[in-house]
């Protein structure tokens, strides 16, 4: 409503104009046959009448009213070429802005709210190149200037550069016109001001930006590779180094549209997510559940469960599963599928060669796929304390009797829960004030209720100081509102993030940059400074999910083989996540603690899994599905879903949200009852309850009295 005015103002002067014929006053003919009046007002009030040229030209282009091109010629007509091309250069600038203003001001929310997905790489171009699209925009006159006013409008381009570079690239153009006004009294139409040849002169011109960008891009890469001998010929389309998630399926892709294709591992295939992290980790998720479901067994009206079991065949088991699913990333599958995997250290010797086992492997593109590992935190004495982390945790086969874990993350927190439950005492240390800061407090806090009842120990806002040993017992000293405590402790678990790996591979001889977090530097296309050589998974960033590294491979590896013919930018848009604690956190969009960093309005629908028939039945019914949309719209812009198979549930919205589908979609869906996934539904039927049309069912309501013959 509070647009309402503004766009009534905007409706009745633009109805005005055509109501009246105002555009009479604007045409050639007129013009003409009034020229010498015009200059002889002007000649006896100059100021008067280029203060009364100056608001009405600002005005016809500020409404977007057709005219300006015959007010660019009165003003040649009336002051000359440098006179009014002076005028009308800051008059049809500021006119121009004036209409990118107000339909910046009308349109452009709602436009954004409503197909932001669909504008998300736009915007992104608008953002970074924008200037340059509009110098070209305005560089050629075949594109209608009001037209381009209004577009840009609704593009996150800024108020100065559209003014800015407006009035440049709009320079040309006024100037052949302003210079026809001289010669008013032998033009016999508009047409004749832009012969053909004038309008592919404007149109090249205007490619000439983006040509010279082509060019620039060009040279840059030549400058880069400056120095560097291509060969002639090459022994692979590629080189992967790093068999991880982000370099198995770089492979897989690469090999299945037959490029020949190198895979170099030092360690063992599957890297992280198989060897040290998701695959092990859930395995003993699993069998932590077994014991902590056992605990319960008076909920499901089984009197006594007893359960008996070492420490050690737990951690036996879990090698077991990683054995068992080793051949889906093995030498032998790869090899079979066409890929050459090759065993040893990998080092970038220039961007097309790289030296493994001592023989060197000439390559057209490098894709780098080195993964990340554990970041120990710099507090003093810490190494002395020979830590347990991802990494070397599956080696253990003694349970700890106290153990400490530094973070309160996804890492952290699943794995404080197993150790609980096979019976450690668990303390975890955070800088913050809760676990699982980067979720909505409502969200964590569920996790948070549910380790408090199981003895787990969280202990936020501490300062970590050292750690110390005295009389064979170890202590973490940490700083709690000014006053000093130490914390004991048998075994220590860090799990305070991942660093990603940048060493040790050669790319100290091409100096590839790197961001603040430590992972390397790459473009939307995952180029790094040499435009043939690539980086994906946790080693890029900005996510570091092997379902991420997965889909930026894709990315990474079509890009390398068909880019010279079509690159694709990295979507990001829809990434999705999950903590697999007891209850799950799963996620996919935005949470509300982001809305608000970003400043976009949401609203929120929830529905507690207390009510859903499923979870009553299993004795689970406790965690909740929050949903973001879109104000007064069923456009989900993210959910977040905790509770029991959270991580299976989110698909449902992830799925939703990469298609464009709203709530209306779900809840027009058959869900099988009774399952988790009806709970989705009926997130969706809490929205449309709250957005129902009430004015309509209460003349509904009437209908319906109507019916009974009653009033």
């Amino acid at each position: 409503m509070k647009k309402l005015p503004l766009l009534l103002v905007i409706l009745s002067a633009i109805a005005a104009f055509f109501i009246f014929d105002l555009a009479q006053y604007l045409n050639l003919d007129f013009i003409k046959s009034n020229q010498t009046s015009f200059e002889q007002y002007y000649a006896e009030n100059p100021i008067k009448t280029v203060a009364i040229f100056f608001g009405l030209y600002v005005l016809v282009t500020g409404l977007s009213l057709p005219g300006a091109a015959i007010m660019t010629l009165i003003g040649g007509a009336l002051f000359g070429l440098v006179t009014g091309l002076l005028i009308i250069s800051f008059a049809s600038t500021i006119g121009a802005t004036l209409a990118f203003l107000c339909s910046r001001f009308l349109f452009r929310e709602s436009i954004q709210n409503r197909f932001g997905k669909q504008l998300h790489s736009f915007n992104a171009g608008m953002e970074k190149e924008g200037a340059f699209y509009l110098f070209t925009l305005r560089l050629v006159p075949i594109f209608p200037f009001f037209m381009i006013n209004l577009g840009m409008g609704l593009t996150p381009i800024k108020t100065w550069t559209f003014y800015w570079v407006s009035q440049v690239g709009m320079l040309a153009g006024t100037a052949v016109y302003v210079n026809a006004g001289t010669q008013l009294g032998q033009l016999e139409s508009l047409s004749g001001i832009l012969s053909p040849g004038i309008l592919l002169s404007f149109t090249l011109l205007g490619l000439f930006p983006l040509i010279a960008k082509k060019v620039i891009d060009l040279l840059k890469a030549k400058q880069v590779y400056a120095g560097i001998q291509k060969p002639s010929t090459f022994d692979t389309n590629i080189v992967v180094i790093g068999a991880g998630s982000a370099g198995l399926v770089t492979s897989y892709i690469a090999a299945a549209v037959k490029a020949k294709v190198s895979l170099v591992e030092k360690h063992k295939m599957g890297g992280d997510c198989l060897n040290t992290g998701c695959v092990p980790s859930k395995a003993l998720i699993r069998s932590a559940r077994f014991v902590a479901d056992s605990k319960r067994s008076q909920e499901y009206g089984i009197e006594q469960s007893e359960v008996k079991f070492n420490f050690s065949d737990v951690m036996e088991r879990v090698s077991k599963v990683v054995e068992q699913v080793e051949p889906h990333d093995s030498i032998e599958r790869y090899t079979g599928l066409g890929v050459d995997c090759v065993t040893g250290n990998a080092t970038i010797l220039n961007p097309y060669e790289v030296v493994v086992n001592g023989e060197i492997i000439t390559t057209k593109n490098i894709v780098i796929a080195t993964g990340a590992r554990p970041r120990i935190p710099a507090i003093k004495n810490i190494e002395a304390m020979q830590p347990l982390t991802s990494d070397n945790l599956w080696q253990i086969r003694e349970l700890p009797k106290r153990l400490l874990v530094l973070g309160g993350g996804p890492i952290g927190c699943e794995l404080s829960q197993c150790f609980a439950r096979f019976g450690s005492e668990v303390s975890i240390v955070l800088r913050g004030d809760h676990i699982m800061p980067k979720e909505d407090k409502d969200i964590s806090d569920w996790v948070s209720q549910r380790f408090d009842q199981e003895g787990i120990n969280v202990l936020g806002n501490r300062k970590m100081l050292e750690f110390v040993e005295r009389e064979g017992s170890k202590y973490l000293v940490c700083e709690h509102k000014g006053q000093m405590e130490e914390i004991p402790f048998d075994q220590l678990l860090v799990a305070t993030g991942r660093q990603a790996n940048v060493n040790g591979f050669g790319l100290e001889n091409l100096d590839i940059q790197t961001k603040a977090d430590g992972t390397l530097e790459v473009n939307e296309y995952l180029q790094t400074k040499y435009p043939n050589i690539y980086a994906c998974g946790d080693v890029a960033g900005p996510f570091q999910f092997t379902h991420a590294a997965a889909h930026q491979a894709w990315y990474a590896a079509v890009n390398a083989l068909f880019g010279r013919f079509k690159k694709f930018k990295v979507d990001y848009s829809v990434i999705p996540a999950a903590t697999f604690t007891d209850p799950e956190v799963a996620r996919v969009g935005l949470n509300e603690l982001e809305a608000k960093e970003q400043n976009i309005a949401y609203e929120v629908t929830s529905f507690d899994l207390e009510e859903l028939d499923r979870a009553i039945a299993d004795s689970d019914n406790h965690g909740k599905v929050k949903v973001l949309t879109v104000p007064g719209k069923d456009k989900i812009l993210g959910a977040t879903i905790v509770g029991p198979h959270a991580g299976e549930l989110i698909t449902e919205f992830v799925t939703a949200m990469k298609h464009g589908l709203g709530f209306n979609k779900i809840l027009g869906t058959i869900h099988i009852y009774p399952t988790m996934s009806e709970a989705n539904k009926y997130a969706a039927g809490e929205w449309k309850l709250a957005n129902a049309p009430q004015k309509l069912l209460d003349w509904v309501a009437k209908f319906h009295r109507w019916e009974r013959g009653q009033k």
